[in-house]
């Protein structure tokens, strides 16, 4: 996500601590939110994507998503 639409999320969180926002601003302000956490998210699956977990024994296991099943 771009500096520049954090910096807007921050200055709408900012403003709606001081005054009431416009009916314009809140849908922007939303839609900023959903785009950043979903921008997080995206982030976050693919560095887990790549995280392994070693074991005492030094065997790695990829590190799965809970619920998925294992291939054999």
């Amino acid at each position: 996500m771009e500096q520049k639409k954090i910096d807007r999320i921050n200055e709408l969180a900012r403003k709606s601590r001081e005054t009431e926002l416009t009916e314009e601003e809140k849908v922007e302000q939303a839609v900023l939110r959903r785009e950043y956490i979903d921008s997080f998210k995206r982030s976050l699956t693919g560095q887990l994507d790549n995280m392994y977990i070693v074991d005492e024994n030094g065997n790695k296991t990829k590190v799965e998503r809970k619920g998925k099943k294992k291939q054999n």
